[in-house]
């Protein structure tokens, strides 16, 4: 099988660059764990891809390599017109659409694998946090984190997770072997009444959050979806309402949480432990040497994204914010993890008490099913919205639907849905909405911590559906 690895995974063979001037010349002395799990099993490394800077980004347009190009070109008016793959996972997304390998590996730590998966019509999985080794990946938020998959179809992608998803002891976050066989047994047994060969899914409850269908949710994302929910109810499926209230304050609390942890990490980054060193000259300012190499090297190795997002989480550290600002963030996470869990019919085997708010609903679900993102791909080409927008709020709001369940830490996987040609936007479909532009649109299904079998297991269902 041929692999693509992000930028920001550790390769001995290849420079590790995180697509940043700062590691502009830097090649690792060893592999990441799950790169020497790759190799081990005969797959074929075929080259790094391009990525946001340090994973900061949602469009990949943030890296000294250039934009990422969405290789899918629909028919129609839209033909020929570039657009974003998605970040910060765009390049290893765009790779496996353009046919250059059979998966990919990324890294999302608030969606960077399941946004590009759905701009560019692959398959994305991030993991539950800690089921696949981050030992060799470059830090950016180190309790969101997670290396993930993507791939051409769903069993390319669960082929390369089921190689991966072993406890290493040099990663002190990934989960404890009795934790997995737990969390697998859990799994089976609640999947049991339900995953039958023949593609019947009676028993199967899908909640849909209501929360996730916001005012910004394109027409184009809507009309496909709700398509494929009736196709899961032909199935046998039954669909259940359910809310999570705290999801809308997830996205402030992801930027408070994750710009305050790459503060941290990226603070070694400082010309004289790793990276770029821009001399100084000690004649200009002899008894500053250090200071100024220290400020220099950071100004010209950091791009402005990656700059934005340091200076926020370090405020967010400070003595005056940080109870207003970091704490509170923290506190909202637990509230976003708590809306999970009284969701799902599935027990959390993490969970060390017997507290209602641990407790499994009896009532839930076993997956929730959400689209990936609010829109299709934006436009790199005139006009150029994409770049344009980067100084706006409007690019942070990309990751709205994805960053709850990194968050809570649970698993997801995105998949591509039917969409029809590409039509003018005044054109309707039955149900009323906006037939679409013809670009590639996912669906996101996300499930208790440690259930990825149960998710690929709805995600093939859902593969076949697009395919009859």
């Amino acid at each position: 099988m041929s692999i693509a690895v992000k930028d920001n995974i550790c390769t001995s063979t290849m420079p590790t660059t995180c697509s940043s001037a700062m590691l502009r010349e830097f090649t690792p002395p060893m592999d990441a764990t799950v790169v020497q799990l790759l190799t081990d099993s005969g797959a074929s490394l075929v080259g790094k891809t391009n990525c946001d800077e340090f994973g900061m980004g949602s469009l990949n347009i943030h890296s000294i390599h250039g934009a990422v190009v969405n290789p899918y070109q629909p028919s129609g008016p839209s033909n020929g017109e570039l657009r974003s793959a998605g970040g910060s996972s765009g390049g290893s997304a765009a790779a496996v659409a353009a046919g250059f390998c059979d998966a990919a590996l990324g890294t999302d730590t608030g969606g960077s694998i399941r946004l590009p998966a759905s701009y560019c019509g692959v398959v994305g999985l991030k993991p539950s946090y800690g089921m696949l080794s981050r030992w060799g990946v470059v830090s950016f938020a180190d309790s969101l984190d997670c290396v993930g998959v993507l791939g051409k179809d769903v069993h390319s992608t669960q082929r390369v997770y089921d190689r991966l998803s072993v406890h290493d002891p040099k990663d002190p976050t990934c989960a404890r072997l009795e934790t997995r066989e737990a969390a697998q047994q859990n799994c089976a047994e609640n999947m049991s009444s339900w995953a039958s060969a023949s593609g019947d899914l009676t028993g199967l409850r899908i909640g849909i959050p209501q929360e996730y269908f916001p005012d910004t949710l394109s027409h184009s994302i809507l009309t496909p979806f709700r398509r494929l929910v009736r196709s899961l109810i032909a199935r046998g499926a039954s669909i259940v309402p359910v809310s999570l209230p705290n999801t809308t304050y997830a996205l402030s609390a992801y930027y408070v949480i994750s710009s305050a942890e790459a503060s941290s990490n990226l603070a070694r980054y400082d010309g004289v432990q790793y990276g770029l060193r821009v001399a100084v000259n000690p004649a200009d300012s002899a008894s500053h040497t250090t200071a100024l190499t220290y400020t220099k090297t950071r100004t010209v190795g950091f791009g402005p994204e990656v700059k934005k997002r340091l200076l926020l989480g370090t405020y967010a550290l400070t003595a005056d914010a940080f109870d207003n600002y970091f704490l509170q963030a923290q506190r909202v996470r637990q509230l976003v993890h708590q809306d999970f869990m009284r969701a799902f019919i599935v027990s959390d085997p993490l969970s060390e008490t017997t507290s209602t708010s641990a407790a499994p609903n009896p009532n839930g679900v076993h997956v929730l099913l959400h689209p990936s993102a609010i829109r299709t791909a934006p436009r790199l080409s005139p006009p150029n919205e994409a770049l344009e927008k980067t100084g706006s709020l409007d690019v942070y709001v990309q990751d709205v639907l994805t960053v709850p369940a990194s968050l809570a830490g649970l698993p997801a996987v995105s998949v591509p849905m039917k969409v029809g040609p590409s039509e003018k936007s005044s054109d309707r479909d039955v149900d009323g909405g906006e037939v679409g532009d013809g670009w590639p649109v996912g669906a996101s299904l996300v499930g208790q911590w440690g259930c990825e079998n149960m998710i690929l297991r709805v995600a093939k269902a859902i593969e076949d559906i697009q395919n009859s």
